[in-house]
């Protein structure tokens, strides 16, 4: 059961900016049959739709780990997290503070972020940084998960 559960959907924008392909297929098309400019468009349009929901990644929280799209980490080797509660903080996180090791789940259309520590020893990667819209509540719950974990081992 998850503690925490954040699918990563596009912004209105990117739906707005994938539908001006319609009108330009139809344009492409119109000398030869408008009906199948506008038929292969929509199929287009559709495609693009599918594409983009079908691979907005999921962020998720369990007693046991942290998963984002598809790589996992156990709590116990996560360390400090930290909120990029606006969009400048999340900009030089993702920017000139990056540390090119680290793993990274980034959305464009996502104002704000986390920095996930990694404190496993055999593990190249310093840390995670995942684009999310709730930060401070991926905080919490990957601090409340470990604190529940470290109770049940201990």
């Amino acid at each position: 059961m998850p503690v925490f559960h954040e699918r990563l959907w596009p912004a209105a924008w990117v739906y707005a900016v994938g539908f001006l392909m319609v009108p330009a297929v139809i344009l492409v098309f119109t000398p030869i049959n408008v009906w199948i400019g506008a038929a292969i468009a929509v199929t287009l349009y559709a495609a693009f739709l599918t594409l983009i929901l079908a691979y907005s990644p999921i962020i998720e929280v369990t007693a046991t780990q942290v998963r984002v799209a598809g790589a996992h980490v156990p709590l116990s080797f996560t360390g400090q997290c930290i909120p990029h509660t606006t969009r400048e903080k999340a900009r030089l996180a993702a920017g000139p503070e990056l540390d090119l090791r680290a793993w990274l789940c980034i959305r464009g259309w996502i104002p704000t972020s986390l920095t996930i520590e990694i404190t496993d020893e055999a593990d190249p990667v310093p840390y995670w940084l995942v684009s999310t819209r709730r930060p401070s509540e991926l905080v919490s719950a990957i601090t409340e998960a470990r604190a529940g974990a470290r109770r049940q081992a201990g």
